[in-house]
């Protein structure tokens, strides 16, 4: 079965147009239209556009494209930082927070209008946040996925906990899990199509 899968687009609205403009193309030179496009999450932060990305996905969804738009943890540190920036991230670091730059939390609520996050104080800073972002923005990501699966084929955001059946699968180890799961080389009855994890070009492992 044809599918068609995109990882990590962060905040990059064109590179996410460019994705589907391809996608469009293969489409037309197979024949084949009915494949799925499978984005495995992390929508926001760091990227420019982190809005018109969310925006964009939704409005897809809404019109009905065959598309599958997963979680991601960038994606839900957004929405926990909206019901509760104190609430710890389970997966982060305790020193680090979602405002922090090596998360790029900043570049999204800037996207949504919300400017200098990082250098005012926390409580001014959510609140124009939850005014900012719409309701229906956090509704949609908050209901994304965990995971798909599609014939042999497993997609999700970062990984699994290997040796664990998939309904019985954490989010938090499907949306951050890193070396438990990259490490492991045993076959996991089917193939893992993952994000997350930053590669230079896709790249198969046998079992990922």
């Amino acid at each position: 079965m044809r599918s068609y899968a995109i990882g990590d687009i962060h905040g990059h609205l064109d590179l996410l147009l460019r994705a589907h403009d391809l996608i469009a193309e293969d489409r037309r030179q197979t024949g084949d239209m009915d494949a799925p496009v499978i984005h495995l999450g992390d929508y926001v932060d760091r990227g420019p556009d982190c809005r018109g990305v969310v925006d964009h996905l939704l409005r897809g969804n809404e019109a009905g494209q065959n598309w599958v738009t997963l979680k991601g943890n960038h994606d839900r540190m957004f929405t926990r930082f909206l019901n509760d920036p104190n609430e710890p991230e389970e997966g982060l670091r305790p020193d680090l927070a979602w405002l922090h730059p090596r998360l790029g939390g900043a570049a999204t609520l800037a996207s949504y209008g919300v400017k200098n996050a990082m250098d005012r104080p926390l409580a001014p800073v959510h609140a124009e946040a939850v005014e900012a972002v719409p309701q229906s923005h956090r509704d949609f990501l908050t209901s994304r996925p965990t995971w798909l699966q599609r014939g042999d084929v497993v997609y999700v955001h970062a990984g699994i906990r290997p040796g664990i059946p998939m309904p019985q699968q954490k989010e938090t180890d499907l949306v951050w899990i890193r070396a438990s799961f990259l490490e492991d080389r045993r076959d996991h009855g089917f193939l893992i199509v993952h994000g997350h994890t930053a590669l230079d070009v896709p790249t198969h492992y046998g079992n990922r």
